[in-house]
């Protein structure tokens, strides 16, 4: 599908940087690891440069306090959770590639980002109130505290606030308590720390957002406006702690990097690691973040993280002065559920993306999760559902045209040339037109694809099935080129499928006056029958 509305400048794409202490369930896939999959093969589809990349968020505070429950060390829960991401996201499609290593190099442009900003005297020394376990002798941050959030008295963990998304930095939570043993008194200690003073670029940031708020959604920005009603908060840079990456200040002997200020970082890292073979693994680690290259960032990440992501790192980036692009978007989604409750590990109320690959073919996954991935408000997992929906909408609507087309092909000269009619062509334009206002900023949508993958699956049967038949009707070239067309629109998320079609003869590019003819692949359904229902469309 091409399109001329953008430039050939690099697009960066990046998913919000999965906490290795676990594996990806479906409510992480179907938020930022599809919808940036499927964002990037259609750009790429479009002859557009695309890096998509993340990189796992090592230093997190949830490592260390979920590695005690398990009765682990966060090492080895770091480990055994990178390679069961790893297998989600290849299992799911997901091109994000090989995980970088968290290795030296990683460290390396996690120090040399932050410590730019040191030397610039971007920073400020705090002292702040940090709770503090007087058993454990710990510093409560994050994944480490629980307590009552100031804003909506919602539970939250430290850090933002997952049900209202507002920051609650240091003292900010009431009737703290340790996550790993609530039973340990929690006192409060004077700390000094280095923080980023966000305030000091409140006018930068509100220029921003205003030109750029097309690309965001309603709920984040609504999110983000009420943080900026309200004097901005002082982001935490270094830390009291013993598990992370060491902060290299004189001003703050033995505390260790705040994990949130390592995201911009390790963005810029995933970004250098998934191009390493265009530069041979050398070249700086920020050097397609520079502004002189013009990249379009997007970023893709959960509403929990709209203060991270949206403003945090943003933050970051303007402190470097004019150094680094800004992005382009922010899309975020909000929670899915699965039986309308969300989302548990810890009562087994889950559903891991591996084991439902392996139980439904991927493409009918992909499907059902960008049909119903929460976009603009919570959504749904349920696995009854998916089973009739994907059956219903999907699987039997294609296998009925895949039939029907080997009937209209019957007898017919494999090696023959089928005409294209203007009218014909006509329908394919408008078709790739509702596709590609699905994919492109700001409208991106992957429950818009998804009703269009449908609602174009209903037309083709109308067409196979009734128009074909009238001495007036379209050609049979005309219904392969609108099937091309289909395909082309359908490819960002029915991988497989396009990918089995292509091999097939059904050359995905959409042009042309004629067409060699080709057969269609069925679809596996829910239960691994390629089932169809041969009369469901006829009358439409």
């Amino acid at each position: 599908m091409n399109s001329a509305t953008e430039s050939i400048a690099r697009t960066i794409i990046i998913a919000a940087t999965p906490t290795p202490n676990g594996d990806l369930h479906v409510g992480h896939m179907a938020g930022p690891y599809l919808a940036g999959d499927v964002y990037g093969r259609y750009l790429k589809a479009a002859g557009r440069p695309v890096t998509y990349s993340t990189c796992t968020d090592d230093s997190q505070t949830y490592v260390v306090s979920t590695a005690h429950k398990r009765g682990i060390s966060p090492q080895q829960l770091c480990a055994t959770s990178t390679a069961a991401i790893q297998t989600s996201l290849d299992a799911m499609g997901i091109s994000v590639g090989t995980l970088p290593p968290i290795d030296h190099r990683y460290r390396s442009a996690v120090v040399d980002f932050i410590s730019a900003l040191h030397t610039a005297g971007r920073f400020a020394l705090r002292t702040v109130r940090l709770p503090y376990t007087e058993q454990a002798d710990t510093y409560l941050v994050d994944g480490l505290l629980k307590g009552e959030c100031l804003v909506c008295s919602a539970e939250s963990c430290g850090g933002s606030c997952e049900a209202c998304g507002h920051p609650n930095h240091f003292d900010q939570l009431k009737n703290p308590r340790s996550s790993m043993d609530p039973t340990d008194p929690v006192t409060y200690r004077a700390t000094t720390v280095l923080v980023l003073p966000m305030e000091e670029y409140r006018e930068r940031l509100v220029a921003y957002y205003k030109s750029h708020e097309a690309n965001w959604r309603p709920h984040s920005l609504q999110l983000i406006r009420e943080i900026l009603a309200k004097p901005l908060p002082d982001v935490p840079v270094t830390y009291p702690g013993d598990w992370g990456v060491p902060a290299p200040f004189p001003e703050t002997p033995g505390q260790m990097l705040y994990p949130w200020v390592e995201a911009m970082p390790a963005a810029m890292y995933s970004t250098w690691w998934a191009t390493r073979e265009e530069h041979d693994g050398q070249g700086a680690v920020d050097a397609l973040w520079r502004a002189e290259d013009k990249a379009q960032v997007v970023y893709f990440h959960g509403f929990d993280n709209v203060y991270f992501w949206g403003m945090v790192d943003l933050v970051l980036l303007m402190a470097h002065g004019e150094r680094y692009v800004l992005p382009r978007a922010n899309i975020c989604n909000e929670f899915y559920e699965l039986d309308h409750e969300k989302f548990s590990t810890s009562r087994n109320h889950v559903i891991w993306t591996a084991d439902l690959v392996d139980e439904v073919p991927r493409d009918l996954a992909r499907f059902y999760l960008a049909l119903t991935c929460p976009e603009n408000e919570r959504s749904n997992f349920s696995r009854q559902a998916m089973g009739d929906i994907v059956s219903e909408r999907l699987v039997r609507p294609w296998n009925s045209l895949a039939e029907r087309v080997d009937e209209l092909l019957a007898g017919l000269d494999p090696d023959s040339v089928l005409s294209v009619t203007a009218a014909g062509r006509e329908r394919s334009a408008a078709m790739v037109q509702r596709f590609r206002l699905c994919y492109e900023l700001p409208n991106f949508s992957l429950r818009s694809a998804a009703d269009a993958i449908t609602s174009s699956l209903d037309l083709l049967a109308a067409v196979a099935f009734t128009e074909i038949t009238s001495p007036t009707g379209p050609s049979l070239g005309d219904l392969l080129l609108l099937i091309k067309t289909f395909l082309a629109g359908a490819a960002p998320i029915m991988i497989d499928l396009t990918a089995a079609a292509d091999a097939a003869g059904a050359d995905l590019t959409v042009n042309g006056d004629s067409i060699a003819p080709f057969r269609l692949p069925r679809l596996a359904d829910v239960n691994g029958s390629t089932a169809s229902s041969r009369f469901a469309h006829v009358g439409h």
